[in-house]
């Protein structure tokens, strides 16, 4: 499967606790299909305390679903599917939308 989302993107939430959230795609994990995005699935984690670290409660950001975020379209601001179109000798992605170039 090719994967229509890369790192910097802005992305919606489709499923889940954090529906209709938006944030930027921090790290694809692309073996999994998972995004980690900024601001979404954080979850709190109780640490002990160790040589050399504070302990306490940390917050975490999990990875979601590539299946479960949608990119959001530089031009048209709406959440969208993503296509492929061969510009010249470069592939380019395209917004299902609106048809434009997304970067």
């Amino acid at each position: 499967m090719k994967i229509k989302i890369k790192k910097d993107d802005l992305v919606q939430i489709l499923l889940g606790k954090d529906r209709t959230k938006t944030g930027k795609v921090l790290r694809v994990f692309s073996k999994v299909d998972k995004v980690l995005v900024e601001g979404v699935n954080s979850f709190k984690r109780h640490v002990k305390k160790m040589q050399g670290s504070e302990g306490g409660i940390v917050q975490i950001t999990k990875p979601v679903n590539i299946s479960n975020v949608a990119l959001v379209c530089p031009s048209c601001k709406k959440p969208t599917r993503v296509g492929f179109k061969v510009v010249g000798e470069n592939k380019v992605r395209i917004c299902k939308k609106c048809q434009k170039e997304i970067k």
